[in-house]
């Protein structure tokens, strides 16, 4: 019996040795000599073994403090993306279906970013050709008129191509703003919705979600207006107050709704949507152009089990490719810390000016940079919103077939350099019970010289040295 145990114990002590070791490594560095590039450490995978003396940075993973999924990242299928990125289709065929598996293939361990949390505009937005709702007949409270084929074809193409990519997406619709007709001022610039059409607001709503799925697009979120605080005479805005908003998601309560804003006012207009209508809603999205992400706490410190989301962030033209990294991955680290189950940028894809953009409009001064550039050429480059994103839906995504998406653990990092990694860490269970666990960790150094760190795990710890950059690892080890 006693040899027995002796085995037993032998074999456990090996297998969790063996759980616990680095092979997979996706890394981005700030001199862009490794660019979402996956290698394994040579010639031995990093191990965790007895703890030693802590790195200049120490990472402590603690696996038993698991919070929300993080359903993925991605960017906004807005009119100009889809222009551009069908056009793509048509000059070149082998580039754009490239472009899209480097996008959207989320299958494991493929060289893909795997973006699977799409937004689509319900109608124009300040990036289409012209101003246009899906029922433009003044008057036609029945919706008879409602034809979803407004929208260019351009867009169904695209997200159907993304669906056959990628099975998994996620499709988060919503409007701009309501038909010109249902608002003061007649019009889709600005103004808001007059009340008497709140009803007809609702249905409107329910039949673009119809009409999507008719197309082949299940849509897994709604929200009822894009930033519902903001009115601008130049492209489709509304203002929506907060009565307005809660009465269309009462006579709604069909999907996942969602409030849409910035993080400035996350503990106002949020929160009195959820004391007027919260059994409507089922959480709220945020963007970045105003306040800080650390506002999210505001809202989620008073509705726990609402769901949070990151919607929308835009880069700028001519801004720097590292500090714009740094800066992104430290919002989509800080949202997901704050609650978040996603992180998206705006446009998915511009040409190099931050073009098309709709005639007259005011918005994006200096220009907006898509995740993606597309040229006139046929030609294709990915921008800092890629990297920054890719490396963060290399730690969450499913493991398995079918299997779960990654949740957001605990962890800290201590040492004389604690400001040195900005770190997030997860877990992605799997289908089967007896498959260990996949755990990763994404890191971003911003101290100017690589951080010799140390990882603590369930009591084992191994080093690894940081490049100043972005880097995201992975081990597996038993439930």
């Amino acid at each position: 019996m006693l040899r027995s145990l002796q085995i037993f114990g032998s074999l456990a002590l090996l297998q969790a040795v063996a759980s616990q070791q680095i092979w997979d490594i996706w890394q981005t560095t700030w001199d862009r000599n490794m660019l979402f590039t996956y290698f394994q450490p040579t010639p031995d995978p990093i191990n965790f073994v007895t703890p030693g003396a802590i790195g200049s940075a120490d990472i402590v993973i603690d696996d038993s403090s698991v919070y929300q999924t993080v359903y993925g990242f991605g960017a906004s299928l807005t009119d100009s993306s889809a222009e551009l990125l069908n056009n793509l289709k048509v000059q070149n065929p082998g580039s754009y279906w490239q472009l899209m598996d480097y996008l959207f293939n989320a299958t494991d361990a493929a060289n893909s970013a795997g973006f699977s949390y799409i937004r689509v505009p319900l109608g124009a937005t300040d990036f289409s050709a012209n101003t246009y709702s899906y029922d433009d007949i003044s008057g036609d409270t029945s919706l008879n008129n409602f034809n979803i084929n407004a929208a260019p074809s351009d867009v169904f193409s695209v997200l159907q191509d993304i669906l056959s990519i990628n099975h998994m997406a996620r499709f988060h619709i919503v409007p701009w703003s309501p038909p010109g007709w249902m608002k003061s001022g007649g019009t889709m610039r600005g103004g808001s919705l007059n009340t008497q059409y709140i009803n007809t607001m609702a249905n409107y709503l329910l039949k673009s979600v119809q009409a999507f799925s008719n197309k082949g697009i299940p849509i897994y979120a709604i929200s009822i207006q894009n930033e519902p605080e903001y009115s601008d005479s130049t492209y489709p805005t509304c203002n929506m107050p907060v009565a307005t908003e809660a009465q269309i998601g009462l006579a709604l309560r069909t999907l996942s709704l969602v409030t849409d804003h910035n993080w400035v006012d996350a503990a106002n207009y949020p929160v009195q949507l959820m004391q007027q209508a919260g059994s409507a809603f089922d959480g709220v999205s945020f963007h970045c152009y105003q306040g800080s992400v650390s506002d999210q706490a505001s809202f989620t410190s008073q509705y726990p089990n609402k769901e949070v989301y990151f919607t929308e962030c835009s880069g700028a033209l001519g801004t720097d490719w590292w500090s714009d990294i740094k800066v992104f991955t430290y919002e989509l680290f800080c949202c997901i810390s704050y609650g978040s189950s996603s992180g998206l940028m705006w446009n998915l894809a511009l040409d190099g000016s931050g073009q098309p953009l709709l005639p007259g409009t005011d918005s994006c001064g200096g220009g907006c940079r898509g995740v993606v550039q597309i040229n006139s050429d046929g030609t294709w480059s990915v921008n800092q919103e890629f990297y920054s994103m890719a490396q963060a839906s290399k730690a969450i995504l499913p493991r398995d077939v079918g299997g779960p998406w990654g949740q957001r653990i605990g962890v800290s990092v201590g040492g004389s350099l604690d400001w040195a990694l900005v770190v997030g860490a997860y877990k992605t269970g799997r289908v089967l019970s007896s498959d260990w666990n996949r755990y990763s960790m994404q890191s971003t150094t911003w101290n100017p010289q690589p951080v010799k760190a140390t990882i603590e795990f369930r009591g084992m710890q191994a080093t690894y040295t940081f490049p100043v950059g972005v880097t995201t690892l992975w081990w597996y080890a038993p439930n």
